[in-house]
């Protein structure tokens, strides 16, 4: 009975201690504040239907379809949206400014964008670029809107 209890209270205990899998998910980079039409987060090689409220992480891509709208807010208040057939994936966002590390890179793959920036960029400008196929954008003011077309 003695072996029994303690093999319980060990299968117990390692349900408390953290495993590496967890330790190494990845934060969330925002969330979706607004979606309407075919909108999809593609994460890894999965294409998912975007919700309301959903999170985004890094390496996210961000997919609308031919009446797709997605509107998305990050941590550092960054806000990023796309119009109709357009697709973005969100390469780098890192918002520990305590710690001195900023940074954003989007790349916009098509579509339309259009970016308003938050306090990564008050901070660091330098650490926030828009790429696109044939171009880097820095980020120097507050506001734009990008078109790409393949």
């Amino acid at each position: 009975m003695l072996t029994l209890r303690r093999s319980i209270a060990g299968v117990l205990l390692l349900g408390l201690v953290p495993t590496g899998a967890s330790a190494a998910d990845p934060a969330a980079a925002g969330r979706i504040k607004v979606v309407s039409g075919a909108v999809f987060v593609v994460r890894g090689d999965v294409a998912a239907r975007a919700a309301l409220g959903q999170v985004v992480f890094e390496a996210d891509t961000l997919r609308t379809g031919p009446d797709g709208r997605v509107g998305i807010t990050l941590n550092d208040d960054t806000r990023v949206s796309l119009g109709p057939g357009s697709e973005a994936r969100l390469d780098q966002f890192v918002y520990a400014p305590a710690d001195g590390r900023v940074g954003l890179v989007l790349n916009i793959v098509r579509g339309l964008v259009a970016y308003v920036s938050g306090r990564i960029a008050k901070l660091s400008p330098d650490a926030v670029k828009l790429e696109t196929p044939n171009a880097i954008v820095g980020v120097r003011g507050t506001t734009l809107a990008l078109r790409v077309t393949e």
